[in-house]
């Protein structure tokens, strides 16, 4: 016999399985579900999953493009920033992007992710020197044609994370990019006091990542965002932070997917000696978004940070495994290798689920009225099925 769950946990998955919508009390009860609770927690999870996406699991097949490593901020978990003269600090010439698109498209990469650190030329002289010398004002500037080359000369989707985005950036960036994305990472401002991981970093203010959000829902782009966890934040902190993210959804229905990113220790970071959140951890907020952010929300968790977790984390709720690259390596988590595609797709099917690819853009958001830019809207129709899906003879090809 089952033992009998908590009042407060009852409660929420009560509201879950009636489809409510559920409040911060609940999501607090769902995310600190007591052991005895927990399986019931879990399996509410990943019916409320089944009943919104499936057994289909997705990923992206992707290049994955660090545009510049600079960046102005110094955030304590951060291996990929570099400051001008240090080993390794590089901006790609556009040459060299459009080469590194071409090998994708010829491996069946469909998605070319630009990566970069945000707004250096305010921090540093040399990166403004860099760009004035190619004929570009702002790393924005660059961005933009960056993204209009690979369109123009190159099969593949851009999808860019440039940091913040004000709301005249993110209309330029909707005429080339079928997406693009911000991690939020949490709404907890106690994270930016001095000493905290975000202590020296005035980007990733949460008023102002949440400002990216909202700018974007008010310009009608896909849009990409998630939580960082581990880095000091409570659980109930990770409820705040998803309630922020369903509360500009609400408004505007442009958010495609939620990232649960877990924090990884590296070397030579301010937080090297910072423990890594436990698989438990992670588990919970997967399963506290799909909850708290309902059936039709895209719940993903990369899989080559949590090697070999991936029955614990489909069996949460989570229907995504996010970009995957058979060329270049995760500039963010570079000791972190992506699984081979036939390996994730064999894992996938070893939890139940069925892997699919999916484009930069969502399924759900290939035929929604005004999401594709005109410009792409042939190329985004030639890619997917009409499930919006890549389509299944080309999933492994050449994985």
């Amino acid at each position: 016999m089952s033992p009998a769950l908590s009042p407060a946990v009852e409660t929420a998955l009560a509201a879950a399985a009636r489809g409510r919508s559920l409040d911060r009390a609940a999501g607090v009860a769902l995310i600190d579900a007591r052991p005895a609770d927990w399986p019931a927690v879990r399996t509410a999870a990943a019916a409320a999953r089944d009943r919104g996406k499936g057994r289909i699991v997705t990923y992206s097949r992707k290049v994955f493009l660090p545009l510049t490593n600079l960046c102005r901020d110094d955030c304590g978990y951060c291996v990929f920033k570099r400051d001008p003269g240090q080993a390794g600090a590089r901006t790609m010439e556009l040459d060299e992007v459009l080469e590194v698109c071409g090998a994708g498209a010829r491996l069946g990469c469909k998605e070319a992710l630009l990566s970069l650190g945000d707004k250096p030329e305010a921090r540093f002289p040399e990166h403004r020197a860099w760009l004035r010398h190619r004929g570009y004002r702002s790393t924005m500037d660059y961005v933009l044609a960056v993204s209009r080359a690979i369109v123009e000369e190159t099969p593949l989707l851009p999808h860019a994370n440039p940091g913040l985005m004000s709301e005249r950036d993110l209309r330029a960036l909707r005429e080339t990019n079928v997406s693009v994305g911000l991690m939020l990472e949490t709404t907890s401002e106690r994270l930016a006091a001095t000493g905290g991981p975000h202590d020296r970093a005035p980007d990733k203010l949460p008023r102002r990542r949440l400002a990216t959000l909202e700018a974007a829902g008010r310009v009608g782009i896909a849009f990409t965002t998630g939580l960082l966890i581990g880095i000091g934040e409570t659980r109930a902190e990770r409820v705040d932070t998803l309630l922020a993210i369903r509360a500009i959804h609400e408004r505007h229905g442009h958010v495609q997917e939620v990232i649960v990113q877990n924090f990884r220790a590296k070397p030579g970071i301010a937080m090297a000696g910072h423990p890594e959140p436990a698989l438990d951890e992670l588990e919970r907020t997967v399963a506290a978004a799909r909850l708290l952010l309902g059936p039709a929300m895209n719940v993903q968790a990369p899989p080559n940070l949590s090697p070999g977790t991936y029955a614990t984390l489909y069996g949460a709720g989570l229907n995504d495994w996010g970009g995957v690259s058979p060329l270049t390596i995760d500039y963010i988590n570079p000791e972190a290798p992506w699984p081979h595609l036939a390996a994730l797709a064999a894992r996938t099917t070893e939890t139940g689920g069925r892997l699919r690819e999916r484009l930069a853009l969502y399924p759900e958001f290939v035929g929604r009225p005004g999401f594709v830019p005109a410009a792409l809207r042939a190329r985004v129709d030639a890619c997917v099925d009409r499930t919006g899906l890549v389509a299944d003879a080309v999933t492994l090809a050449t994985g």
